[in-house]
């Protein structure tokens, strides 16, 4: 054979053979990556809630009798003092024995909750004072380096949460004054010959109508409700979580109040969880054991101007938080073996390697051993997707 046919034959191999070597070479897959970060992890429970005014007032008729038509409607603002219905009596001012000695006890009763609301005030004014002092005790360390602007940012919090605890305190106080007084007037009509029929019933505290119980001219009893009032600058939001996920969260951890319709988020604390729990249905139909969890608002008025009494919230209460951590997407952790493991590209493959989380939530967790920062992981690996195939960014 001629040498120049040889010499075309062995160039025809050379190139079949490295056009098969091209057709059945492993294809790059099309990945997606993220980077692993170093950067300050939180982990956080997401729960349903709803607002709620903290303290409520309930202004009742101080006797029986008839009741003229309430004009406030709920919404109307109401000042302390003012006066909010028009009791006349239904029967002679001269009452019997019976029934002056159930005004006897209704008197009692307004001055025994007058005492506690003095109690109470005194409480919060202490707790108040400690706050303060906790706070500038912290703004000085953190001048010198001794603290972080975490702790400050807790012990503000408090201080905001015990001014506003005082302010309560002041308003049941208040409330109490005044229902003795209602009491103590009730009284006098029923032993004072040529008493007034007419008990003009006035609001104990300052605030906003939330509910009309009675509306039209009628017949009340001593102690039916008339309507209800609050301030809805004093807020509080109740929301309802698992059990198993309550016994991780611990009074004081900082919440975010998110989805209530307003542009930015609010901030609030988390005041105490409930001892008890309740069954409840989920959408599934499935049987949950959950309690209730109660949480302060702390951002300002101003920015929740339009949120009222109950309205629905989404929170998202803090259990732990790590600074500075190894943070990982969720999404690039599979289960392989006993352990997480995830994809690394190292040049333009992909390494297995086993990982030690430490924490997880919601679409960070936070890696023990395993990773550095700077790594780009697979995000969702492929199914197919094995240790040293050659990957390719999508």
């Amino acid at each position: 054979m001629r040498p120049g046919r040889i010499l075309f034959w062995l160039v025809s191999a050379i190139i079949a053979a490295l056009a098969a070597f091209w057709l059945l070479r492993p294809q790059a897959i099309l990945v997606e990556t993220a980077p692993v970060v170093t950067g300050r992890f939180v982990a956080s429970i997401a729960a349903d809630g709803r607002t709620r005014v903290r303290d409520r007032y309930a202004i009742s008729a101080p006797g029986a009798g008839r009741i003229e038509r309430v004009r406030l409607k709920p919404g109307d603002r109401i000042a302390k003092d003012a006066p909010v219905a028009i009791l006349r009596a239904a029967q002679p001012v001269l009452v019997d024995a019976r029934a002056r000695a159930e005004l006897e006890e209704r008197l009692g009763a307004a001055e025994a909750q007058l005492e506690e609301a003095e109690a109470l005030l005194a409480r919060a004014r202490i707790a108040q004072e400690k706050a303060m002092t906790d706070l500038d005790r912290t703004r000085q360390l953190l001048a010198r380096g001794a603290v972080s602007s975490t702790a400050l940012e807790r012990d503000l919090a408090a201080a905001q949460l015990a001014g506003r605890d005082m302010a309560a305190a002041e308003r049941r106080m208040h409330a109490a004054t005044h229902q003795r007084a209602q009491a103590a007037a009730a009284l006098r009509r029923s032993v004072e010959p040529g008493a007034s029929d007419m008990i003009e019933i006035t609001a104990p505290v300052s605030g906003v109508v939330l509910r009309v119980a009675v509306e039209n001219e009628t017949v009340v009893q001593a102690g039916t409700v008339i309507l209800e009032l609050g301030d809805l600058a004093d807020l509080e939001i109740v929301a309802d979580a698992l059990t198993i996920e309550a016994v991780q969260m611990r009074p004081g951890a900082p919440v975010v109040i998110q989805g209530w319709g307003g542009p930015e988020d609010l901030r609030g604390t988390l005041q105490r969880v409930e001892p008890g729990g309740f069954t409840k249905i989920s959408a599934l139909g499935v049987e949950e054991q959950r309690t209730n969890v109660i949480i302060n608002l702390v951002s300002p008025v101003e920015m929740r101007e339009a949120l009222g009494d109950n309205y629905r919230v989404d929170v998202r209460i803090q259990t732990a938080e790590q600074d500075p951590a190894i943070l990982v997407p969720v999404g690039s952790l599979f289960r392989r073996a006993s352990g997480w493991h995830v994809f690394a590209i190292i040049d333009d493959r992909a390494r297995l390697r086993p990982v030690e989380i430490s924490r997880r939530s919601g679409e960070v967790a936070a890696v023990a051993s395993g990773l550095e920062a700077g790594v780009q992981v697979i995000v969702f690996p492929p199914g197919q997707l094995d240790d040293g195939m050659p990957v390719r960014l999508r």
